[in-house]
């Protein structure tokens, strides 16, 4: 007797006209778009790129192709597979019409990044005011402020577009400037506050571009960061970069705005004395962990008084770091004794220089915020124009928010979906099968309970509602 082998079981595949669904955990996104009134947000900024009397309208394409972009998708055609499926994600405009739309967009670049930047402000403020305890803006103060940081990135891209230059690493197409917002470790991964593209040979430390991006993203924040007479409340913003922000000019700029800022420095060359200062540990004091606990082997300092900032905004400090070299790097001149020392500057009101390194040091989490957005979008950019490119990259932008406004705003403190990236979301729930239904003539989405995010999903949308009702007036669920 033979015995069966196979590693699975062997069922053969037919086709059916059932209303089957293979994305049914988007609906809680669909969802919450629908609670906001995200068509109606949208008419008004928009209706100037579609036809005055055209069936599809901006609102719609706009939250189609942020689904699309959430769920994996790469190209504009990819919308087919919401369009399968009108009874859950309603009519979806075809390519050639998708096509139009960015084709006009194209013709006016300017006038649909002002658009965009003011619905996402007023999406945000929306948002932010229902997340209650956890509103990012409720929670800024001087000592706590809210934290940006500003990053720039390589897009590689393997066909000739406008704008599209070799960068440093030999590769060839876009380095973007990108605004985030961290919410803090226990709050969620944090949201895009602005992304522009720039040809990938532009340098990372331009202080113009830092300037630019900055501003951009400071308009984004909603009136809480304002005063009564529309003046930014700076000291309750703090602006984080690497050493590519270290410019003068840059941080100068910040200072002038009131910002706090911590920004990684690149050392002088220093005296013979200062290096063997350094190998003397006794001064320093040991720094933290990202829990807040003390970090073995890793020591911080306030050097202020040992190197002179020379041009740098009045109250700008440097501390140092010091830890043990990591396998296989090499050693610097100021790495004498085995430790790799690195610095940081900030103006901020605090003093503790272990509280301030781990601060500076959580600086990482925006690379996985970056790699998120290319996964939501950014990462291929697929068309010629660089302003419809621009728009490509601001949708990407819409998309990652989305999912990070919903771990904000309607999951509980604590629940493990706070840290996932879009990848997970994507695995975990947006790709969760369906069935429609109806029961009673209501239409009705199957999902399998056994499901392991099953509970999740349930979960977001009886959220939902509840946020529905509080918008509109209604009685408020629990």
């Amino acid at each position: 007797m033979n015995n069966n082998t196979s590693l699975y079981p062997a069922i053969p595949t037919v086709s059916t006209n059932q209303a089957l669904v293979s994305h049914a955990g988007l609906t809680t996104l669909s969802d919450l778009l629908n609670a906001m009134g995200f068509r109606k947000l949208c008419e008004n900024r928009f209706s100037q790129f579609v036809p005055a009397a055209a069936v599809h309208r901006p609102g719609k394409m706009i939250a189609d192709l942020g689904l699309m972009l959430a769920a994996g998708g790469e190209q504009v055609s990819d919308t087919d597979q919401l369009r399968t499926v009108q009874g859950l994600f309603g009519p979806v405009a075809s390519d050639p019409t998708f096509s139009r739309f960015f084709a006009r967009i194209s013709k006016h670049p300017g006038a649909f990044d002002y658009a965009f930047a003011t619905m996402q402000r007023e999406v945000r403020t929306k948002l932010w005011a229902a997340a209650g305890q956890r509103n990012p803006a409720a929670r800024a103060s001087r000592m706590n402020p809210l934290t940006v940081d500003i990053d720039a990135s390589l897009v590689n891209v393997h066909s000739d577009k406008e704008g599209a230059k070799g960068n440093y690493k030999g590769g060839y197409g876009f380095s973007p400037m990108i605004a985030m917002v961290d919410y803090g470790k226990t709050q969620g991964t944090g949201e895009i506050l602005a992304v522009r593209l720039r040809p990938g040979n532009k340098a990372a430390n331009s202080a113009k571009d830092h300037i630019s991006i900055l501003s951009q993203a400071l308009e984004q924040l909603p009136d809480d960061f304002y005063d009564p007479d529309g003046v930014l409340i700076g000291e309750k913003i703090m602006v984080r970069t690497d050493s590519a922000g270290a410019t003068r000019e840059f941080l100068k700029h910040v200072d002038s705005l009131g910002l706090q800022f911590s920004t990684s420095y690149s050392l002088p060359v220093l005296k013979e004395r200062f290096v063997r200062w350094i190998d003397e540990k006794k001064y320093w004091e040991p720094a933290l962990t990202a829990d807040g606990e003390h970090r073995d082997n890793a020591w911080v300092i306030d050097a202020s008084k040992v190197i002179e900032l020379i041009g740098y905004p009045p109250g700008s400090r440097i501390y140092l770091r010091a830890e043990p070299l990591h396998p296989g790097a090499k050693a610097s001149l100021f790495d004498t004794d085995g430790n790799r020392v690195t610095a940081f500057l900030t103006n901020s009101p605090r003093y503790d220089p272990a509280f301030l390194d781990a601060r500076h040091r959580a600086r990482a989490r925006c690379e996985n915020r970056i790699k998120s957005l290319k996964a939501a979008g950014l990462g291929k950019l697929p068309f010629t124009s660089f302003a419809a490119n621009q728009a490509w990259a601001n949708l990407a932008m819409f998309a990652y928010n989305l999912t990070a406004w919903l771990q904000l705003v309607l999951l509980p403190v604590g629940h493990e979906a706070v840290s996932w990236d879009v990848k997970r979301w994507r695995y975990r729930v947006w790709s969760m099968a369906g069935k429609l239904t109806k029961s009673g003539r209501q239409p009705r989405l199957l999902i399998n309970q056994k499901a392991p995010e099953c509970g999740l999903v349930l979960s977001l949308q009886e959220q939902i509602i509840g946020l529905r009702q509080r918008w509109s007036g209604g009685p408020l669920r629990t």
